[in-house]
């Protein structure tokens, strides 16, 4: 992999939200030495991005609007953590429709769309 940025846009900035940034910002540089490219978290999206949080969000762009990541050609990686079915699934396909890759850890999702989001997965 030639050495470039990878952007991330996280969607859900709760507690899970919260310590994703946390981790991927303490262990920047040893994950960038491991991977040959910058990972970098570049827009979280969240119903409430008024509310401070424990981390610093400098440098991150917060937004209420999920459009801003899926129609952002310079991120990579969609990170899902809002759970619940409906609304994690739209995003999920929607950012495959946008040729993104997606992480989710929304076990419930999975394993009552998973085939439908498996087979979106095969044809992005």
């Amino acid at each position: 992999m030639e050495n470039r940025d990878i952007n991330i846009g996280l969607i859900g900035f709760g507690t899970i939200g919260t310590g994703v940034v946390k981790i991927l910002k303490q262990n920047e540089e040893v994950i960038g030495r491991r991977l040959g490219s910058r990972l970098s978290v570049k827009t979280i999206v969240d119903i409430d991005i008024a509310t401070p949080r424990s981390i610093t969000t400098e440098g991150i762009r917060l937004t209420d609007d999920a459009r801003e990541v899926f129609d952002d050609p310079s991120i990579h990686i969609v990170v899902e953590l809002i759970g619940g079915l409906d609304a994690a699934k739209r995003f999920i396909l929607e950012a495959m429709r946008n040729k993104k890759h997606v992480v989710t850890a929304n076990k419930a999702l999975l394993a009552t769309a998973g085939n439908e989001i498996f087979e979106a997965a095969d044809e992005a």
